[in-house]
């Protein structure tokens, strides 16, 4: 059927635009983000839920949402029964498509019969009127229709062999995706269709980008190989409805390929799960990652500049709706995915997880401690690297999973943001927000070139260059130019031991400032910009075990 609708009045709503440069990522799911009780909303779970939030997103200080799955997708597809609860499991994520331009009717508080896209509509309002960008969860690589045992619910009724990546036998499917089927993407009836639902969501329903899941699918052809220069690729980038909107690529997929940084055209920004991988590992004192972390938190240059990307073209994060939430990933030394009904095989091993000593919650003040400063950690050097930070929602507040890092099939209080903890975990959720406002008072941090031997130093704790071949190297310091006047020096202590790092001069009538340390209690682990305290020693300052600091001469 079609669903026809009135005018909307989008009240004089207009593409934001934010640049890059000035572009924070907040990824959330619309039911789960609301859902709770004490989320204190009106309409629970719905799009009109998030949209009672937006003053909370203000206040942290994100530029941009990123929804998961808005697409309609079965919700009851159950995959199995909770072994822990004997309730059936079921697709909470939505990563299994059925209708490319329909919003989700259960996210309506108004109704399903076309009320949903009123509602959407009203929720990108909203958020724009709060310049707060929209940007979509897209899924175009597989569907809900599985492998040749699946149901038939799309396209596999309307044109099998053309939507779908078939085998030799034209009945099974090839899968690159896990899931059990692939689309053809490049097919030029798949690749129109594809297209003309990018534009719909962006003419009528007003959103400002798109991040594809296991986007290097949607850059192979009918038989699986991967296309130098994919016509659906170049497409997107290329048209003209398209051309200002941020497209960013999870650019990966299920069948080993790994194109982070050459993916496609220049316009395509990217996931970048090095800077995942890289900033854990140095951080839980792994060795051999100084000069990694370095190049992380200057963009990526290794990664990028080949290609013709400058640092907005990468997506920096820690945590993502896949894997561990920041507090479990300082939590757990293991994933624990029993209620999956998969006996704890499915999710990554690769966690480069570190639980301080106790697995899971425990009352030990020392390892809580610990916890703390590193999810501070965590954060200072997200917000201070070069690239676009995106935060997993409720990290901000410490959401936990149980440490349950693949927690796809759980529409369960293992998933839904638990508000408590905002009250419970203010000090974090205070730092979060500082580190924001830190970065947007300091645009060098986040300009979209990268930094030239003349804006950056790097130091180690004594004063000398780092020896970056040295693996058991786990300090690090750089001193970053803001103008003739201002500089910033950032320490880096991922060692077991509390180090005295040298300070270099300053030009006369300047004095040396203390914005962050993450080693100190809340309120005096950040400082609001007027309110630092002058250094009172400005050679040395010893920074606490696995701790960051960041000084500011004004």
């Amino acid at each position: 059927c079609v669903c026809t609708h009135e005018h909307f009045n989008w009240q004089d709503d207009r593409p934001l635009r934010h640049p890059w440069s000035k572009t924070v990522i907040y990824e959330t799911h619309v039911r789960g983000f609301t859902i709770r009780p004490n989320a204190s909303v009106a309409h629970p779970g719905t799009y009109r839920g998030l949209m009672e939030k937006i003053p909370y997103l203000n206040e942290l200080g994100v530029t941009a949402v990123e929804l998961m799955p808005v697409h309609e997708f079965n919700e009851h597809q159950a995959p199995g029964i909770n072994p822990q609860t004997g309730k059936p499991l079921g697709n909470y994520w939505g990563y299994d498509p059925v209708a490319f331009f329909a919003p989700k009717a259960s996210y309506s508080s108004a109704g399903g019969l076309g009320q949903q896209k009123l509602e959407f509509k009203e929720m990108v309002r909203a958020l724009h009127h709060a310049e707060i960008e929209v940007i979509l969860d897209v899924v175009f690589n597989h569907t809900a229709e599985g492998n040749e045992l699946g149901p038939t619910l799309c396209f596999r009724g309307m044109d099998n062999a053309i939507f779908y990546t078939l085998a030799g036998d034209k009945r099974h499917y090839k899968d690159y995706t896990g899931t059990g089927n692939t689309i053809n993407a490049n097919h030029p009836v798949v690749r129109d269709h594809i297209l003309a639902a990018l534009r719909y969501w962006v003419v009528e329903m007003h959103v400002d980008g798109f991040r594809f899941d296991l986007a290097s699918v949607l850059g192979r052809d009918s038989s699986g190989k991967l296309l130098a220069n994919a016509p659906l690729l170049e497409q997107i980038a290329e048209d003209p409805i398209l051309r200002d909107v941020k497209i960013i690529a999870e650019a990966w997929d299920a069948a080993g390929a790994y194109e982070v940084g050459s993916f496609s055209e220049q316009r395509w920004a990217e996931w970048n799960g090095r800077y995942r991988d890289d900033v854990r590992r140095f951080w839980r004192g792994d060795e051999g990652m100084l000069a990694a972390f370095a190049s992380r938190i200057c963009g990526s240059a290794d990664i990028y500049a080949l290609s013709g990307k400058g640092p907005e073209g990468s997506i920096n994060f820690i945590t993502c709706h896949d894997g561990f939430t920041l507090n479990d990933l300082v939590s757990y030394g293991t994933k624990h995915n029993e209620a999956n009904g998969e006996n704890n095989h499915d999710g990554t091993d690769a966690n480069h997880s570190d639980n301080h000593g106790v697995e899971g919650e425990t009352a030990d003040a020392g390892i809580e401690a610990m916890r703390k400063r590193q999810i501070k950690n965590f954060l200072l050097t997200l917000l201070i690297s070069r690239g676009v930070p995106m935060l997993l929602g409720g990290d901000e507040f410490r959401r936990t999973q149980g440490g349950n890092n693949n927690a796809w099939c759980q529409d369960s209080e293992t998933s839904w943001l638990d508000w408590q903890g905002l009250e419970q975990h203010q000090d974090i959720f205070r730092f979060t927000r500082g580190m924001l406002a830190f970065r947007r008072a300091h645009p060098v941090l986040s300009a979209e070139h990268f930094y030239t031997d003349t804006e950056i130093h790097w130091f180690d704790p004594q004063g000398g260059g780092p020896d970056w071949s040295d693996p058991n190297a786990n300090q690090l310091a750089c001193l970053i130019h803001e103008d003739a006047q201002r500089a910033l020096f950032l320490m880096f202590n991922a060692g077991a031991e509390a180090v005295d790092f040298s300070v270099p001069p300053l030009l006369p009538g300047t004095r040396w400032q203390l914005a962050v340390d993450t080693a100190r209690e809340s309120p005096h682990d950040l400082f609001a910009a007027g309110e630092s305290p002058l250094l009172e020693n400005s050679h040395t300052y010893r920074l606490g075990s696995r701790s960051s600091v960041i000084l500011l001469a004004q």
